[in-house]
């Protein structure tokens, strides 16, 4: 029972650092965004006396303390969580909560010391000089930074990789979720299917089985007829919805996806041609902001609208990219049946995905409102060779994903038109099994 109650407090707790995590994340989502309505705002209400609290100096230490909390939580915070999770206190050690405590700054102690050595030695290998060397022990000015550079990298190619494959999936899970029209599904012939397999089932449940089901497990039995209920239920109230929501709503959201990615792909194409004229359109940082001024896009507060909806769009088919990846898949959550080490992954990824959106929507010319604080300080923002060819990447995935989607679906819906998928595909026996089927067959008489 105490032990229980110790297990109890210690999951607690790590949910408290896991929620600051998912806090910190859904302000690193929303800076940009905010930024980009606040001067929109100031632009169009210079001398409004309710707007004088909205200036440049709040908008820059937001964007510290998002800096400041996300250093917070990947270094500290999320390694402590997932080390106290794990740990049992030291061996001959009075059992409890500070045992716990004790073990886990112990030995995240020493992995800080085995990360901080790492960069220290490959600093000084690369950078063999007297100011690299006296860098190297300015711990606050330099290590973090660094390695926030490095996650922060490593956060934008991740998007580089799941934002192509993100924008590709949301039709096919929007058309999951929206009930789709009547000339492209049958509710009808799938409820009556539905129905059928879900009383065959509940007939074998109630004991009037054959005797080949006699060795057939009861509990796989019972887990098939939930999610066939399940699915059931789905349908039925699929079938309950209004005709302007069948044959309206599905078109509308699938002509929305299609616009909102094709002007992703245009802005990009648009930005790598300003990279390859002006200098300007290099991402950079900026300390104070002159926000009020001009407005950042060319059609005005129109055209900043729709920038942020793209980069909250960009973020949203980034998430359901990376958990839709085969790397990554096993990562998602599942309702009541998620393990402690993985939530503390998933708040780790959405982390990484989120504290990277602003420097992610700015290199691909999403928006042109420059990085603030430390954002722009990264020193491969800078590489003209790494931001042109990281816009041409994002762009030449996102339109073979984009194409190899559609490909597939005009594919399979001709393929439906003209009744070629219900045709039975030709069985082919392999050598082993056309040897071995004479013997088989004798065994069985």
């Amino acid at each position: 029972m105490k032990d229980n109650n110790e297990d109890a407090t210690v999951n607690r707790i790590t949910l408290w650092m896991c929620t600051f995590t998912l806090a910190v994340s859904a302000g690193a989502v929303f800076l940009l965004p905010f930024s980009i309505i606040s001067n929109e705002v100031l632009l169009s209400l210079p001398e409004n006396y309710y707007m004088q609290w909205l200036n440049g100096s709040l908008i820059h230490g937001l964007w510290n303390l998002v800096f400041l909390f996300s250093n917070i939580s990947l270094v500290f915070l999320m390694p402590f969580a997932y080390f106290f999770t794990e740990s049992e206190g030291f061996a001959g050690s009075k059992k409890g909560i500070m045992a716990r405590v004790y073990e886990t700054f112990v030995v995240l102690f020493l992995l800080t010391l085995l990360v901080l050595g790492i960069v220290w030695v490959a600093s000084a290998i690369i950078n063999n000089d007297a100011a690299s060397r006296e860098s190297l022990y300015d711990l606050w000015d330099y290590y973090l930074p660094y390695l926030y550079s490095c996650i922060s990298l490593f956060g934008v190619l991740l998007l580089l990789l799941c934002t192509p494959f993100g924008l590709s999936r949301m039709f096919t899970v929007t058309g999951q979720l929206l009930v789709k029209p009547r000339l492209l599904e049958d509710l009808d012939e799938q409820l009556n299917c539905t129905r059928f397999e879900e009383a065959a089932v509940l007939h074998k449940l109630n004991g009037k089985m054959s005797p080949c089901w006699v060795f057939f497990s009861v509990e796989s039995l019972k887990y098939h007829f939930l999610s066939i209920h399940a699915r059931r239920i789905k349908l039925e109230i699929r079938r309950r919805a209004s005709p302007w929501q069948r044959n309206l709503g599905y078109p509308l959201v699938m002509l929305l996806l299609l616009a909102l990615t094709g002007i992703s792909v245009l802005l990009v194409g648009y930005h790598v041609l300003e990279l390859l004229i002006d200098e300007t359109a290099m991402p950079k940082g900026m300390q104070d902001p002159p926000l009020g001024k001009d407005s950042l896009s060319m059609f005005g507060s129109l055209g900043a609208a729709v920038e942020v909806v793209l980069i909250f769009y960009l973020m949203v088919s980034s998430v359901v990219g990376f958990y839709s990846s085969p790397f990554f898949i096993k990562l998602a959550p599942k309702k009541q049946d998620t393990t402690m080490t993985k939530i503390i992954g998933n708040c780790v990824s959405l982390l990484v995905l989120s504290s990277a959106l602003p420097v992610f929507s700015r290199t691909l010319g999403i928006t042109n409102f420059d990085l603030l604080g430390n954002f722009g300080s990264f020193n491969w923002l800078g590489n003209f060779y790494i931001i042109f060819l990281y816009n041409m990447l994002f762009a030449g995935l996102t339109a073979m994903c984009l194409v190899k989607k559609f490909t597939r679906a005009m594919q399979a819906e001709l393929l439906h038109a003209f009744g070629l998928d219900r045709l039975p595909l030709p069985v082919t026996r392999s050598r082993t099994s056309a040897k071995m089927g004479p013997a088989s067959s004798k065994g069985f008489v």
